[in-house]
Protein backbone atom coordinates (compact mmCIF):
# COMPACT_ATOMS: atom_id res chain seq x y z
CA UNK A 1 0.00 0.00 0.00
CA UNK A 2 1.26 3.47 -0.87
CA UNK A 3 1.99 5.83 2.02
CA UNK A 4 0.57 9.31 1.45
CA UNK A 5 3.78 10.80 2.85
CA UNK A 6 5.68 9.26 -0.07
CA UNK A 7 3.66 11.43 -2.44
CA UNK A 8 4.16 14.49 -0.25
CA UNK A 9 7.92 14.04 -0.37
CA UNK A 10 7.80 13.35 -4.12
CA UNK A 11 5.90 16.59 -4.70
CA UNK A 12 8.28 18.58 -2.48
CA UNK A 13 11.36 17.24 -4.27
CA UNK A 14 9.77 18.03 -7.63
CA UNK A 15 9.07 21.64 -6.58
CA UNK A 16 12.33 22.40 -4.75
CA UNK A 17 14.72 20.38 -6.90
CA UNK A 18 16.69 19.04 -3.93
CA UNK A 19 16.27 16.57 -1.09
CA UNK A 20 17.39 19.22 1.40
CA UNK A 21 14.89 21.75 0.10
CA UNK A 22 12.11 19.17 0.27
CA UNK A 23 13.05 18.26 3.86
CA UNK A 24 12.98 21.92 4.91
CA UNK A 25 9.57 22.52 3.33
CA UNK A 26 8.11 19.43 5.03
CA UNK A 27 9.84 19.97 8.40
CA UNK A 28 11.35 16.47 8.33
CA UNK A 29 14.88 15.13 8.00
CA UNK A 30 16.65 14.75 4.66
CA UNK A 31 17.17 10.98 5.22
CA UNK A 32 13.41 10.73 5.76
CA UNK A 33 12.73 12.34 2.39
CA UNK A 34 15.25 10.00 0.74
CA UNK A 35 13.52 6.99 2.29
CA UNK A 36 10.10 8.17 1.06
CA UNK A 37 11.43 8.63 -2.48
CA UNK A 38 13.17 5.24 -2.64
CA UNK A 39 10.02 3.56 -1.27
CA UNK A 40 7.85 5.23 -3.91
CA UNK A 41 10.30 4.36 -6.70
CA UNK A 42 10.30 0.73 -5.55
CA UNK A 43 6.50 0.73 -5.51
CA UNK A 44 6.01 2.20 -9.01
CA UNK A 45 8.95 0.25 -10.45
CA UNK A 46 10.94 3.03 -12.10
CA UNK A 47 13.13 6.02 -11.31
CA UNK A 48 11.34 9.29 -10.73
CA UNK A 49 14.40 11.56 -10.66
CA UNK A 50 17.87 11.70 -12.15
CA UNK A 51 20.46 12.83 -9.62
CA UNK A 52 22.75 15.35 -11.33
CA UNK A 53 25.15 17.06 -8.94
CA UNK A 54 23.02 18.70 -6.27
CA UNK A 55 19.86 18.80 -8.37
CA UNK A 56 17.07 16.25 -8.66
CA UNK A 57 15.81 16.33 -12.26
CA UNK A 58 12.47 14.54 -12.84
CA UNK A 59 12.42 11.73 -15.39
CA UNK A 60 9.64 11.51 -17.98
CA UNK A 61 7.88 8.96 -15.74
CA UNK A 62 8.34 11.36 -12.84
CA UNK A 63 6.73 14.21 -14.78
CA UNK A 64 3.74 12.04 -15.67
CA UNK A 65 3.27 10.92 -12.07
CA UNK A 66 3.53 14.50 -10.82
CA UNK A 67 0.80 15.64 -13.18
CA UNK A 68 -1.44 12.87 -11.86
CA UNK A 69 -0.91 13.52 -8.14
CA UNK A 70 -0.32 17.28 -7.80
CA UNK A 71 -3.97 18.33 -7.89
CA UNK A 72 -5.32 15.62 -5.54
CA UNK A 73 -2.47 16.32 -3.11
CA UNK A 74 -3.20 20.04 -3.13
CA UNK A 75 -6.86 19.36 -2.34
CA UNK A 76 -5.89 17.07 0.54
CA UNK A 77 -3.50 19.68 1.93
CA UNK A 78 -6.18 22.36 1.70
CA UNK A 79 -8.61 20.09 3.55
CA UNK A 80 -5.98 19.40 6.19
CA UNK A 81 -5.44 23.13 6.80
CA UNK A 82 -9.19 23.85 6.85
CA UNK A 83 -10.06 21.21 9.45
CA UNK A 84 -6.96 21.58 11.61
CA UNK A 85 -7.61 22.97 15.10
CA UNK A 86 -6.99 26.70 15.01
CA UNK A 87 -5.25 26.55 18.42
CA UNK A 88 -2.68 24.00 17.26
CA UNK A 89 0.79 25.42 16.82
CA UNK A 90 3.78 23.90 15.13
CA UNK A 91 6.77 23.61 17.43
CA UNK A 92 9.98 23.58 15.39
CA UNK A 93 12.73 21.07 16.10
CA UNK A 94 16.32 22.27 15.79
CA UNK A 95 19.19 19.80 15.38
CA UNK A 96 22.51 21.07 16.77
CA UNK A 97 25.93 19.44 16.45
CA UNK A 98 28.93 20.05 18.71
CA UNK A 99 31.47 18.17 20.80
CA UNK A 100 30.25 16.56 24.02
CA UNK A 101 32.34 18.79 26.28
CA UNK A 102 31.15 22.02 24.66
CA UNK A 103 27.56 20.95 25.21
CA UNK A 104 28.10 20.13 28.88
CA UNK A 105 29.85 23.39 29.67
CA UNK A 106 27.75 25.80 27.61
CA UNK A 107 24.31 24.71 26.37
CA UNK A 108 23.26 21.92 28.74
CA UNK A 109 22.17 24.25 31.54
CA UNK A 110 19.88 26.23 29.21
CA UNK A 111 18.16 23.38 27.33
CA UNK A 112 15.03 23.38 29.49
CA UNK A 113 14.50 27.13 28.88
CA UNK A 114 14.35 26.92 25.08
CA UNK A 115 10.84 27.44 23.60
CA UNK A 116 11.36 24.86 20.86
CA UNK A 117 12.45 21.23 20.49
CA UNK A 118 16.18 20.52 20.35
CA UNK A 119 18.13 17.46 19.21
CA UNK A 120 21.81 17.48 20.20
CA UNK A 121 24.22 15.36 18.16
CA UNK A 122 27.88 14.62 18.91
CA UNK A 123 30.48 13.57 16.36
CA UNK A 124 33.63 14.39 14.46
CA UNK A 125 33.74 17.85 12.87
CA UNK A 126 33.99 16.69 9.20
CA UNK A 127 30.95 14.46 9.78
CA UNK A 128 28.98 17.33 11.33
CA UNK A 129 29.85 19.65 8.44
CA UNK A 130 28.56 17.03 6.01
CA UNK A 131 25.35 16.56 7.99
CA UNK A 132 24.83 20.33 8.09
CA UNK A 133 25.22 20.53 4.33
CA UNK A 134 22.70 17.68 3.85
CA UNK A 135 20.12 19.26 6.14
CA UNK A 136 20.39 16.71 8.94
CA UNK A 137 21.80 19.38 11.29
CA UNK A 138 20.66 23.02 11.44
CA UNK A 139 23.54 24.49 13.48
CA UNK A 140 27.01 23.28 14.43
CA UNK A 141 29.72 24.61 16.75
CA UNK A 142 33.06 23.87 15.11
CA UNK A 143 36.71 24.95 14.95
CA UNK A 144 36.84 23.74 11.34
CA UNK A 145 35.44 25.48 8.27
CA UNK A 146 34.01 23.45 5.42
CA UNK A 147 34.15 24.19 1.69
CA UNK A 148 30.48 23.88 0.82
CA UNK A 149 29.02 27.00 -0.82
CA UNK A 150 25.76 26.29 1.05
CA UNK A 151 27.28 26.83 4.51
CA UNK A 152 28.02 30.08 6.35
CA UNK A 153 30.63 30.30 9.12
CA UNK A 154 30.41 32.98 11.81
CA UNK A 155 33.38 33.31 14.18
CA UNK A 156 32.25 33.96 17.74
CA UNK A 157 35.03 32.86 20.11
CA UNK A 158 38.47 31.31 20.36
CA UNK A 159 40.15 28.70 22.52
CA UNK A 160 43.80 28.13 23.40
CA UNK A 161 45.04 24.54 23.50
CA UNK A 162 47.27 24.14 26.55
CA UNK A 163 49.27 21.51 28.42
CA UNK A 164 47.70 20.93 31.83
CA UNK A 165 48.65 18.75 34.76
CA UNK A 166 47.10 17.51 37.96
CA UNK A 167 47.69 19.71 41.01
CA UNK A 168 50.21 17.20 42.41
CA UNK A 169 52.28 16.99 39.23
CA UNK A 170 55.90 17.90 40.06
CA UNK A 171 56.89 20.31 37.30
CA UNK A 172 59.88 22.03 38.96
CA UNK A 173 62.36 20.30 36.65
CA UNK A 174 60.18 21.15 33.67
CA UNK A 175 60.10 24.84 34.62
CA UNK A 176 63.90 24.78 34.86
CA UNK A 177 64.36 23.46 31.31
CA UNK A 178 61.70 25.86 30.05
CA UNK A 179 63.80 28.77 31.29
CA UNK A 180 66.76 27.40 29.32
CA UNK A 181 64.55 27.08 26.23
CA UNK A 182 65.99 23.59 25.68
CA UNK A 183 63.43 21.91 23.42
CA UNK A 184 65.20 18.53 23.53
CA UNK A 185 65.14 18.51 27.32
CA UNK A 186 61.53 19.69 27.32
CA UNK A 187 60.53 16.83 25.01
CA UNK A 188 62.41 14.25 27.09
CA UNK A 189 60.72 15.38 30.31
CA UNK A 190 57.27 15.35 28.73
CA UNK A 191 57.68 11.81 27.41
CA UNK A 192 58.66 10.58 30.86
CA UNK A 193 55.30 11.66 32.34
CA UNK A 194 51.97 9.83 32.54
CA UNK A 195 49.57 11.10 29.89
CA UNK A 196 45.79 11.11 29.50
CA UNK A 197 43.95 11.06 26.19
CA UNK A 198 40.58 10.22 24.66
CA UNK A 199 39.74 7.41 22.29
CA UNK A 200 38.12 9.61 19.66
CA UNK A 201 40.26 12.74 19.62
CA UNK A 202 44.07 12.87 19.48
CA UNK A 203 44.02 15.99 17.31
CA UNK A 204 44.88 18.44 20.11
CA UNK A 205 47.94 16.46 21.19
CA UNK A 206 49.17 15.92 17.62
CA UNK A 207 48.81 19.59 16.65
CA UNK A 208 50.40 20.84 19.88
CA UNK A 209 53.38 18.53 19.42
CA UNK A 210 53.84 19.43 15.76
CA UNK A 211 53.71 23.16 16.48
CA UNK A 212 56.23 23.04 19.34
CA UNK A 213 58.62 20.30 18.27
CA UNK A 214 58.17 20.21 14.50
CA UNK A 215 57.50 16.48 14.48
CA UNK A 216 54.78 13.90 14.94
CA UNK A 217 54.11 12.81 18.53
CA UNK A 218 55.70 9.34 18.66
CA UNK A 219 53.98 8.13 21.83
CA UNK A 220 50.52 7.22 23.02
CA UNK A 221 48.79 8.37 26.22
CA UNK A 222 49.00 5.94 29.12
CA UNK A 223 45.33 6.27 29.98
CA UNK A 224 42.58 6.47 27.38
CA UNK A 225 39.27 7.75 28.82
CA UNK A 226 35.86 8.52 27.24
CA UNK A 227 36.09 12.32 26.88
CA UNK A 228 37.89 15.49 27.93
CA UNK A 229 35.72 15.98 31.00
CA UNK A 230 36.80 12.52 32.13
CA UNK A 231 40.42 13.67 31.81
CA UNK A 232 39.71 16.66 34.05
CA UNK A 233 38.15 14.46 36.71
CA UNK A 234 41.07 12.03 36.57
CA UNK A 235 43.66 14.82 36.82
CA UNK A 236 41.91 16.82 39.55
CA UNK A 237 44.03 16.71 42.67
CA UNK A 238 46.31 14.07 41.16
CA UNK A 239 49.21 13.69 38.75
CA UNK A 240 49.58 13.43 34.99
CA UNK A 241 49.42 15.55 31.83
CA UNK A 242 46.99 16.22 29.01
CA UNK A 243 46.48 18.65 26.12
CA UNK A 244 43.04 20.28 26.23
CA UNK A 245 41.29 23.60 25.38
CA UNK A 246 41.69 26.18 28.13
CA UNK A 247 37.98 27.06 28.39
CA UNK A 248 37.15 23.50 29.42
CA UNK A 249 39.36 23.61 32.51
CA UNK A 250 38.91 27.21 33.66
CA UNK A 251 36.86 26.22 36.72
CA UNK A 252 39.29 23.46 37.79
CA UNK A 253 42.26 25.82 37.44
CA UNK A 254 40.55 28.48 39.55
CA UNK A 255 39.82 25.85 42.22
CA UNK A 256 43.44 24.66 42.20
CA UNK A 257 42.58 21.13 41.10
CA UNK A 258 44.72 21.28 37.96
CA UNK A 259 47.30 23.75 36.61
CA UNK A 260 48.53 25.01 33.28
CA UNK A 261 51.99 23.49 32.87
CA UNK A 262 52.87 25.03 29.49
CA UNK A 263 51.18 27.04 26.79
CA UNK A 264 53.88 26.09 24.30
CA UNK A 265 56.56 28.21 22.67
CA UNK A 266 53.75 29.35 20.38
CA UNK A 267 50.15 29.39 21.49
CA UNK A 268 47.92 26.96 19.63
CA UNK A 269 44.58 28.68 19.09
CA UNK A 270 41.32 27.53 17.57
CA UNK A 271 38.70 29.92 16.24
CA UNK A 272 35.20 28.65 17.05
CA UNK A 273 32.50 29.11 14.43
CA UNK A 274 28.75 28.85 14.20
CA UNK A 275 28.02 26.84 11.06
CA UNK A 276 24.61 27.23 9.40
CA UNK A 277 23.13 26.75 5.96
CA UNK A 278 22.63 29.94 3.97
CA UNK A 279 19.01 28.96 3.42
CA UNK A 280 17.24 27.82 6.57
CA UNK A 281 13.82 28.31 8.11
CA UNK A 282 14.91 28.43 11.74
CA UNK A 283 16.69 31.79 11.89
CA UNK A 284 14.89 32.93 15.05
CA UNK A 285 15.59 29.70 16.93
CA UNK A 286 19.22 29.53 15.80
CA UNK A 287 19.81 33.16 16.82
CA UNK A 288 18.53 32.36 20.31
CA UNK A 289 20.99 29.48 20.67
CA UNK A 290 23.80 31.72 19.39
CA UNK A 291 23.02 34.28 22.10
CA UNK A 292 23.48 31.62 24.77
CA UNK A 293 27.00 30.95 23.50
CA UNK A 294 27.90 34.62 23.17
Amino acid sequence: MVNLEWYRSFKAIYKTGTLTGAAESLFISQPGVSLHLSSLESYVGYKLFERTGRKMVPTEKGKILYNFVVEPLSKLEDAEKHFQKSTEKHTPTISVGMCFETFQITLEQYISTLPFNVIIRFGEYPEMLDQLDKGILDLIITPQKGNSPNIMHEAFSSETIVLVGGANTDDDQFNAVIKKNDLSAIEIWLKEQKWYGTAGDMEHLLRFWQLNFGKHADFRPNYIVPNLNSILRCLSGGKGLAIIPDFLCKKEIEEGKIKVVWEGKEKLKNILYFGTRKKNQYTTEIDLIKKLFK
